[in-house]
């Protein structure tokens, strides 16, 4: 019987092991699914079975129904809800991708220079406990209802978080990693780059994460106050026309936009830690 040589039994292995991450991804995934309709088939039969008023909340099929139909009609906010949903995503990933480039090297630089760590912290924890939604007001005044001031709404709402992150991040820097870069000549801001930020770099994805979640929160609350257009602007249409399905349909696309905002960023994160152990 032939033996197999030790590269042939490696392969097998990993692929062994690719098999094995399929099938938990696949189970995991039928889980998810499994869960969302069991969610929504309670939802049809509490509002069905006349147990929660038609007056207050909408049955599933009526809000899938009000999203098709709002594709094709204006009424009654005056506005497609593909307009909506594209004047609400300009804004929330302009403020967030102005957040991630100020926030990341502030906190990198905060987490990794001492002298950085006591000059800016101070300010920024006087900072960090102001909801975003107090900045509102005091932007109205010098930017009005734009796109602008909405952006730099949602600026405020996901700073925080990825400051948080990435500090948290650059701390957590193993020490051993750091003596072994010095041992072998590097200087502190090359440390800084090859260690500290690829140490990182998984708390800061995960900042990401959590200020996104903060945007689409925060331009809801935003366009209910100053807009004149969007997902947030569009709730607050239905509330004053007493439209339950418009906004419970404006809250489901919310979170499909936000679903999908998230795994955009999962996306770029399996590319950027490729490295990492496939789970």
């Amino acid at each position: 019987m032939e033996q197999k040589s030790l590269a042939d039994i490696r392969q097998e292995a990993r692929e062994m092991e690719l098999r094995a991450i399929r099938r938990s991804r696949m189970k995991y995934l039928l889980i998810s699914i499994s869960s969302v309709c069991l969610v929504l088939l309670i939802w049809q039969t509490v509002v069905t079975l006349g147990m929660v008023s038609t007056r207050f909340f909408d049955t599933p099929l009526g809000v899938v129904q009000t999203i098709i139909e709002k594709f094709s009609s204006k009424q009654p906010d005056g506005g497609y809800l593909w307009q909506h949903i594209y004047s609400s995503a300009v804004v929330v990933w302009l403020g967030f991708l102005l957040a991630a480039l100020v926030g990341i090297p502030l906190g990198a630089f905060m987490g990794w220079y001492k002298m950085c760590d006591r000059i800016i912290r101070p300010l920024f924890e006087i900072v960090r406990p102001i909801p975003s939604l107090a900045w509102i007001p005091i932007v109205l005044l010098f930017l009005g209802i734009g796109t602008e001031a909405r952006a730099v709404i949602i600026f405020s709402g996901c700073f925080v978080a990825i400051v948080l992150n990435t500090y948290t991040g650059i701390r957590s820097t193993a020490q051993v990693h750091i003596n072994v870069a010095k041992t072998c000549g590097a200087k502190s801001f090359k440390i800084f780059l090859k260690v500290g930020i690829p140490s990182a770099m998984p708390m800061i994805f995960a900042g990401l994460k959590v200020a996104m979640g903060s945007a689409w929160g925060t331009v809801v609350a935003a366009e209910m106050l100053a807009a004149a257009s969007g997902l947030g602007y569009m709730i607050q249409m239905g509330r004053m026309f007493g439209q339950v399905s418009l906004i419970m349909a404006g809250i489901v696309v919310i979170g499909i936009m936000g679903f999908i905002s998230s795994g955009i960023i999962s996306f770029l994160e399996n590319i950027v830690l490729k490295w990492r152990p496939k789970k």
